[in-house]
């Protein structure tokens, strides 16, 4: 009798539908955090920007003296995606048009907008118009580009949107002259001084004659 006053109460919980959800929600909690951290490791890691990162007492710093000094040069470049080619066209910026500069090849960068495992790295040779490599690129999402000197002295940034075929590349830093606001002038915003204009007669009639007082 006591045996079979346990087996109830046994069975009364399994089919209780708070038990199952008090036993269920910490058993999916621990499932989605395995999946999570499994496409995580599947990504390539959680650094998603292909920077020069220098840690510093626990706290990421990014290298941006390429990209300074990109902005002080004014430099800019096309990059085209031909039929199995890729170029590089100098658009701004008087170093791109150094003799010594256009004998060194560049780096390319492409980075997948997911997965880092995607990652492209490109080097570029010298042509008379710029630099070129012979290679096809997945025009099916996005690219994040970098452009890199040889020497790593100056770096360009830009971003292929999909099925395009070519794209600006660009300092990541504004030079200064263009981060300066304009300059503030008042005299532009004052407004004009109110001066109503008064027929003669009107003069005469606001301004009374005064007779001259004899004596």
């Amino acid at each position: 009798m006591h045996n079979a006053h346990r087996d109830h109460q046994h069975s009364g919980a399994a089919r209780n539908p708070m038990v199952w959800l008090v036993v269920g929600l910490p058993a999916l909690v621990v499932v989605a955090a395995f999946a999570t951290l499994a496409i995580a490791i599947g990504a390539g890691g959680s650094d998603a920007l292909p920077d020069d990162v220098n840690r510093m007492a626990q706290i990421q710093t990014t290298d941006l003296g390429a990209d300074e000094y990109a902005a002080s040069q004014r430099l800019s470049a096309v990059l085209s995606i031909g039929e199995g080619m890729i170029e590089i066209l100098p658009a701004s910026g008087e170093l791109l048009k150094d003799e010594a500069v256009r004998k060194q090849p560049l780096t390319l960068r492409m980075q997948h907008p997911t997965r880092s495992a995607d990652d492209r790295e490109l080097l570029l040779q010298p042509t008379d118009h710029g630099w070129r490599i012979t290679e096809t690129l997945d025009l099916a999402h996005d690219w994040r580009v970098q452009l890199i000197a040889a020497d790593a002295r100056w770096r360009l940034h830009g971003r292929l949107p999909k099925a395009t075929r070519a794209t600006l590349l660009q300092p990541a830093l504004l030079q200064p002259a263009l981060l300066q606001p304009a300059r503030f002038q008042p005299a532009l915003l004052q407004p004009a001084r109110f001066q109503p204009a008064l027929s003669e007669a009107a003069a005469e009639d606001r301004v009374p004659a005064v007779a001259p007082l004899r004596p």
